[in-house]
C-alpha cells in the first residue's frame, strides 16, 4: 500500500528528525501499519500585539434581525418537536434491543478515520470528506488554527468545489506572518477565487485562534454546525485520534423571539432558554461569533434565520476577554471559559442510580498541558469547576401544541430529596509518554502536535503535583489471566496519537456510566480556560476555543423516561452488552464513543509525559531519533 505525504514541513528554525536511520515498520504492533510520510506541517504561534484594544466586544444584534423579526411576527409557525441529534441516515436509526425495553441512541460525538488502521477499527468513523463532500453545500465558514488550503478545498465535491463560498477564519493577523503570507499569496487567490481569508484579533502573544468549527449553509435551505478537534492539515486527518460533533441539519425558521434573549415588542423580560436546549445553543454560539465584532456579520445575518431547536448539547466557547463573574447572568447567556463550564455543569443533574460506593471520576484527556504554575492552585480550581452539578434538572418533554416556543418542551423537574454529601470526584489526566509517541503510527512525527514542557525548575515542580494524576494514552497488553479478571474495554486508538481533547465525568471509579462529556478544542491551559480570578476580580482569557457538552438528560422525551449514558468502544451505538450487567435495563441508553481504553493505566514512578522541546535519542519504530525543537 502506497504511503501518502502530509502537506508542509517543519520550520527551518526547528531541528528535524534524524532521517539517517533505517525505516522498518512496527510489524509487532499491527500488521496493517504503513510508513507515514516524513514531511510535517508546523504549528505557528501568533505574534505579540502592537496595539491596545478592548478585549471583549459587546454582543451586537445583526442588521438582518429586525427584518427577520418582522417576518416572524407576521407569519409565526409551529416549532417542530425536539429530537435527538442525527447527522446521517445511518446514524439516525435507533436500535431496539434487550427485550424491546431499551432504546439505544448513537454517540453524539464520532471519531475520525485512521488511515493506517484496519476497517474493523474504523467502524462509524468519519473523514473530512464526509463533512465537506456534500454537493448541496453553498457556503462554508471554517474556523481553525492551522490551514492547508489545498487540502481543505480538495475535500469539497469536485463538481461544486469552485462554487462553494469558503471563508477561512484564522488567527494570523500580523501582515508579516509567514502563514498569512502563504495563505494570501497570488497563487492561492488565482486557484481559489471563491475563498476569503478573515483574521481574528488576538491581543496577547500567548493566545491563539485555536477553535475548530465549521458552519455550513446549504442549497436545501438548511444549515449545520460542526465542532471538532483537528487542524485543517493532512496529518491531523490521517493518523491522529480526533473527534467530530455534528448538529442535525437545521431548517429555516420564522423567528418569534430574539436569539440573543432580549425581548421583542410586548415582552417585558429577557427570554431565558435552559442550558442544553437548541435555543440556548444558538444564543451562546452567537455570543461567541459576535466576539469577532463586524468581521462575521456576513455569517450571523444568515445564520440567525435557522431553527436550532433540534440540537441537544450545550455550546462552550472562549474568546480573548476579561470577564467579571459578579456581572455574569447565566440564566440568559453562558460565559466564556471555565466560568461558562461551571454554569453549564451547575445545570446538569447527576444521577444517583450507580450503586457503586466509589466516588465519581473525572478524566481530562488533552494534547497539550501548558504551564499551570509551580503550585496546583489553578488545577485545583479547575477540578472544583468540573465537580459542579445540579440538584434538579431541566428535561425535554414531548408536546403537540401549535405556535409554542420550543423552550416549552423543557419542563422543570422537582428537586430530588437531599441525600448525604458524596465524596468529591477523583481526577485523572491522560497524556502520552515518549514511548507511546515512538510507537504511534507516525512515530516521532506525532510529537509535533503534542506539547508539555519539563525543563525549567517551575515546570519540574508542576510535574511533581501532576505525576500522581497522570495516566497512559495507550494501555499495555493484558495476559490471559488479566483479561479474565478484568477485561479491558478497547477503543482501538492506542496507536493513533491523541490530538483530541475530552473532559468526561464518570459516575464512579468503575467508569461504566457517564454523567457528562465535553469535547472541545481547549487544552489544559490558562490561556484556553482563563485564569482563576485575576486582577480586579476578572477572569482573563487569551485564546479562541469552542466545544460542546452532552449529558443523558438531554435525550429525555418525557418525564417518565429513564436515561443513561455509557461509554462505547469500536462503534457509535451501544447495545444490550452495554446494559445487561453494567447498568441494568433503561428506557434510553445513549452511547459516547470512547477515544481511549478503559480503564487507563497510571504512570510508573519514573515515567514522564512526552516533551517535544526535549531531545529523545531512543529511536522510534521508523528508526528516527528526535532532536527536539524550539517553537517560534
Amino acid at each position: 500500500m502506497a504511503t501518502r505525504s502530509p502537506v508542509g514541513s517543519p520550520s527551518t528554525k526547528r531541528r528535524k528528525l534524524n532521517s539517517d536511520q533505517p525505516n522498518d515498520g512496527p510489524t509487532a504492533i499491527l500488521d496493517t501499519v504503513q510508513a507515514p510520510s516524513k514531511s510535517l506541517s508546523r504549528p505557528i504561534s501568533p505574534p505579540p500585539s502592537r496595539r491596545r484594544r478592548s478585549a471583549t466586544p459587546e454582543v451586537s444584534t445583526p442588521r438582518a434581525l429586525a427584518q427577520v423579526q418582522a417576518q416572524a411576527q407576521a407569519q409565526a409557525q409551529t416549532t417542530p418537536p425536539l429530537r435527538a441529534p442525527a447527522t446521517a441516515t445511518s446514524r439516525a436509526a435507533i436500535n431496539q434491543g434487550y427485550g424491546e425495553s431499551a432504546t439505544y441512541i448513537p454517540s453524539p460525538v464520532q471519531l475520525t478515520r485512521i488511515r493506517d488502521l484496519p476497517a474493523s477499527h474504523n467502524v462509524d468513523a468519519v473523514g473530512l470528506e464526509d463533512v465537506l463532500g456534500d454537493p448541496l453545500i453553498r457556503e462554508c465558514w471554517n474556523f481553525n488554527f492551522l490551514f492547508d488550503l489545498d487540502f481543505v478545498m480538495s475535500k469539497f465535491d469536485p463538481d461544486v468545489r469552485d462554487l462553494v463560498k469558503t471563508k477561512i477564519v484564522h488567527g494570523f493577523w500580523r501582515r508579516e506572518d509567514e502563514q498569512r503570507i502563504r495563505m494570501m499569496g497570488q497563487e492561492t487567490a488565482e486557484r481559489f477565487p471563491n475563498l476569503e481569508l478573515i483574521s481574528a484579533y488576538i491581543p496577547n502573544p500567548f493566545g491563539t485562534h485555536h477553535s475548530k468549527m465549521l458552519i455550513l449553509l446549504r442549497h436545501d435551505d438548511t444549515a449545520q454546525v460542526i465542532i471538532h478537534t483537528a487542524n485543517m492539515i493532512t496529518r491531523d486527518w490521517q493518523n491522529m485520534t480526533q473527534a467530530v460533533w455534528r448538529s442535525p441539519l437545521l431548517p429555516l425558521h420564522s423567528l418569534t423571539t430574539n436569539p440573543f434573549g432580549s425581548p421583542l415588542a410586548g415582552q417585558t423580560e429577557p427570554l431565558k432558554h435552559p442550558i442544553g436546549s437548541g435555543e440556548r445553543f444558538k444564543v451562546d454560539l452567537f455570543h461567541y461569533l459576535n466576539a469577532y465584532e463586524k468581521k462575521l456579520r456576513g455569517l450571523t445575518e444568515q445564520l440567525i434565520a435557522y431553527d436550532f431547536s433540534a440540537i441537544r448539547a450545550a455550546f462552550i466557547g472562549s474568546a480573548p476577554s476579561r470577564q467579571k463573574p459578579s456581572e455574569a447572568d447565566s440564566s440568559t447567556q453562558t460565559s466564556f471559559g471555565w466560568l461558562g463550564v461551571r454554569e453549564i455543569l451547575s445545570a446538569i443533574p447527576i444521577s444517583s442510580s450507580d450503586d457503586s460506593s466509589s466516588p465519581p471520576n473525572i478524566v481530562i484527556q488533552t494534547s497539550s498541558i501548558a504551564t499551570l504554575g509551580p503550585t496546583p492552585t489553578w488545577l485545583t480550581h479547575l477540578q472544583s469547576v468540573l465537580s459542579c452539578s445540579s440538584a434538579s434538572s431541566s428535561i425535554a418533554t414531548a408536546s403537540t401544541a401549535t405556535n409554542s416556543k420550543s423552550s416549552e418542551f423543557f419542563a422543570k423537574r422537582k428537586p430530588t430529596t437531599p441525600k448525604p454529601k458524596k465524596t468529591p470526584p477523583t481526577l485523572m489526566i491522560i497524556f502520552p509518554t515518549a514511548d507511546e509517541i515512538r510507537m504511534s503510527l507516525d512515530g516521532y512525527g506525532s510529537g509535533f502536535s503534542i506539547h508539555t514542557k519539563l525543563q525549567s525548575p517551575a515546570q519540574q515542580k508542576q510535574l511533581e503535583y501532576l505525576r500522581p494524576l497522570l495516566y497512559h494514552w495507550r494501555t499495555s497488553n493484558q495476559d490471559e489471566k488479566e483479561r479474565e479478571a478484568n477485561p479491558r474495554r478497547e477503543a482501538h486508538r492506542g496507536l493513533a496519537a491523541p490530538h483530541i481533547k475530552t473532559y468526561i465525568r464518570f459516575s464512579s471509579a468503575e467508569q461504566k456510566t457517564i454523567d457528562w462529556a465535553m469535547m472541545t478544542s481547549a487544552n489544559l491551559s490558562k490561556q484556553a480556560w482563563g485564569e482563576a480570578e485575576y486582577k480586579k476580580g476578572e477572569i482573563w482569557i487569551q485564546s479562541w476555543e469552542c466545544g460542546v457538552v452532552v449529558w443523558p438528560d438531554l435525550f429525555r422525551t418525557s418525564a417518565d423516561d429513564s436515561v443513561t449514558m455509557v461509554p462505547v468502544f469500536g462503534k457509535d451505538t451501544p447495545g444490550a452488552e452495554s446494559v445487561k450487567e453494567d447498568v441494568g435495563v433503561k428506557w434510553k441508553v445513549i452511547g459516547f464513543r470512547m477515544p481511549y481504553d478503559l480503564q487507563p493505566e497510571p504512570y510508573g514512578e519514573k515515567e514522564v509525559p512526552w516533551c517535544a522541546t526535549a531531545a529523545h535519542e531512543k529511536l522510534d519504530w521508523k528508526g528516527q531519533a528526535w532532536s527536539g525543537y524550539q517553537p517560534q
